[in-house]
């Protein structure tokens, strides 16, 4: 597998020398040779007949970038920011195509939006001077697609989420659905991949439950997916997605992305005799106060949610209503 990804990069790499990189990358993977033979220090305003700096503000990314842009902050492009400050320049060539009929841009990123992100803030904050590196490459949708994969497969700060819509949008537009074809064209295992669009196939009412979306990792879509083809079991979750949303809205109960998934499938435990679903009652302010469970073995059970703002009055109340029911 990483021969194969080796070979299609190294067309991209031709004529550029080892250097240090902008910041840390796994020692081990597939991109460590590509990411050193990138990294020419820039001595001029063209670095190669392919490498240039440009305006950032003449770039923009490209459409099936696997980027989520909203999740592009100072905090999460702080090593970036570091390192180009420490170095004073970027030091790792983005990678993009020429645009043309396009007014407002010259370049369509292929890899390296949160270089582009990082110099763009540079510049809003005291660096005007800094620019943004850029190899040109003459590349098909398609092998853009592939480029993007190569530069990016085994960087940690992508989340599986990202990877995964990225991959399912792919997986429609380059290889009509097959999924044995675009693993046979990108080198990797079908098993591997199956796991990772079943990140994207998870239910929309099943993602809102998750505060963050990022949150939806291989492993929690491996334990959620089965039960989502059940519609019992979807039922019960997508119910229970709602009472974690009620919390997190209301209460500011905010769940990991395990703590989420293991409430979901908590709820799809069989629910006859000894137990049953927990059902929510809200106060006149619309928050929830009491999340209740009727059975028949162990009868009535209810918990009072804290700060729902509701007084004991209205909280006795309906607790006193629940008995008499």
């Amino acid at each position: 597998m990483a021969k194969g990804n080796r070979g299609f990069g190294s067309s991209l790499t031709e004529g550029l020398e080892d250097t240090e990189l902008d910041s840390a990358a796994p020692s081990e993977s597939i991109m460590a040779s590509r990411s050193q033979t990138l990294a020419r220090l820039a001595s001029g305003k063209v670095v190669t007949d392919r490498t240039e700096w440009v305006d950032p503000a003449r770039c923009r990314p490209w459409r099936l970038h696997n980027r989520d842009l909203d999740h592009l902050d100072e905090e999460s492009c702080r090593d970036l920011i570091d390192a180009f400050l420490s170095a004073k320049r970027q030091r790792i060539p983005a990678i993009v195509r020429r645009l043309v009929n396009d007014p407002e841009h010259d370049f369509e990123i292929i890899a390296g939006v949160r270089r582009w992100w990082t110099v763009q803030w540079l510049r809003a904050h005291h660096h005007p001077d800094f620019e943004y590196l850029v190899t040109i490459q003459h590349v098909s949708d398609e092998e853009a697609f592939r480029v993007s994969d190569i530069e990016n497969r085994s960087r940690k700060d992508i989340s599986d989420w990202e990877r995964a819509n990225e991959y399912m949008r792919a997986l429609e537009e380059f290889y009509d659905g097959s999924q044995s074809e675009m693993a046979e064209h990108l080198k990797i295992s079908r098993s591997w991949l199956s796991r990772l669009l079943d990140v994207a196939r998870l239910p929309d009412e099943i993602v809102a439950a998750f505060a963050d979306k990022h949150d939806i990792t291989v492993r929690v879509a491996r334990d959620i997916k089965p039960l989502a083809g059940d519609g019992r079991a979807l039922g019960l979750m997508v119910e229970e997605g709602r009472a974690i949303r009620a919390e997190r809205d209301d209460l500011g109960v905010k769940l990991t992305g395990p703590e989420v998934a293991k409430r979901l499938v908590r709820a799809t435990v069989a629910k006859s005799g000894s137990a049953a679903a927990e059902t929510v009652v809200h106060g006149a302010n619309g928050k929830p106060i009491l999340r209740y469970s009727r059975s028949t073995r162990s009868g009535l059970s209810l918990r009072i949610l804290p700060k729902s703002g509701a007084p004991v009055d209205e909280i006795m109340a309906a607790i006193r209503e629940l008995v008499a029911g």
